[in-house]
């Protein structure tokens, strides 16, 4: 079984580093790992050049600026289904995301077509959050799963695509190319009937570099919450 991790970067060379090397260490070399860089001014790619020297698994993209996180993740799961990759991991970059969960989404993978991983189902897995983004990151749970009428914590990117059952086009079929990529894609691949578990996580809050999203990016996924909304009423 082909298996890829995909994790779009954008100014992480501090960390990088450390998730690929844990992700060696926790699992050799069964997966490829696939890092979709927007020409980060950090060189963050002069370091994922230096592990792809000395570890045959790792590959990369180069794109000539920052595009989105929606659409890095839509051209490197396009890339994995061109490439033919059974099970395809998404995850962040950013030192939140603890590798140690891909085994257990790989073993659910049997009965599922697609992994998440919810933020709310552990009391404490937002314990090292700032109040400030406690509150945003609820807020829009809530919001989502009130208006679209989803039970699921679809806006973390941290997943496992089963790309043996998910056809490409409805993944692709999410419009948007910023952060509301994540709820729109699980949205619309609960809407199609796919079966999809929940994988509970402590999610700690990052140390190294800063948060890429801005007040402007929470205003425009609001906005864009309430146009799928009317929509689909």
């Amino acid at each position: 079984m082909k298996k890829i991790i995909i994790i779009p970067t954008y100014n992480e060379r501090k960390n990088i580093t450390k998730l690929i090397i844990k992700i060696y260490k926790l699992y050799k070399s069964n997966f490829d790992v696939l890092v979709v860089d927007d020409n980060s001014p950090d060189k963050t790619l002069d370091e994922v050049i230096k592990l792809k020297k000395k570890y045959k698994f790792v590959k990369y993209i180069k794109r000539s600026k920052k595009l989105g996180i929606g659409s890095a993740h839509k051209i490197a799961i396009l890339s994995s289904y061109k490439k033919k990759y059974d099970l395809i991991i998404t995850m962040d970059s950013d030192g939140t995301h603890d590798p140690i969960y891909i085994k257990k989404m790989i073993k659910s993978m049997k009965k599922y077509d697609l992994i998440i991983t919810n933020r709310f189902k552990k009391k404490d897995s937002l314990s090292e959050w700032p109040i400030h983004r406690k509150f945003l990151t609820k807020l829009r749970f809530y919001l989502i799963s009130f208006l679209l009428n989803i039970p699921l914590d679809t806006s973390g990117a941290y997943r496992c695509y089963n790309a043996k059952k998910i056809k490409i086009k409805d993944i692709l079929s999410a419009k948007d190319n910023g952060y509301s990529f994540f709820w729109e894609s699980g949205y619309l691949l609960f809407k199609k009937k796919y079966k999809i578990f929940e994988i509970p996580i402590k999610l700690p809050y990052r140390t190294v570099g800063s948060s890429k999203m801005k007040i402007t990016d929470i205003v425009r996924a609001l906005y864009y919450l309430l146009i799928v909304t009317f929509k689909r009423i």
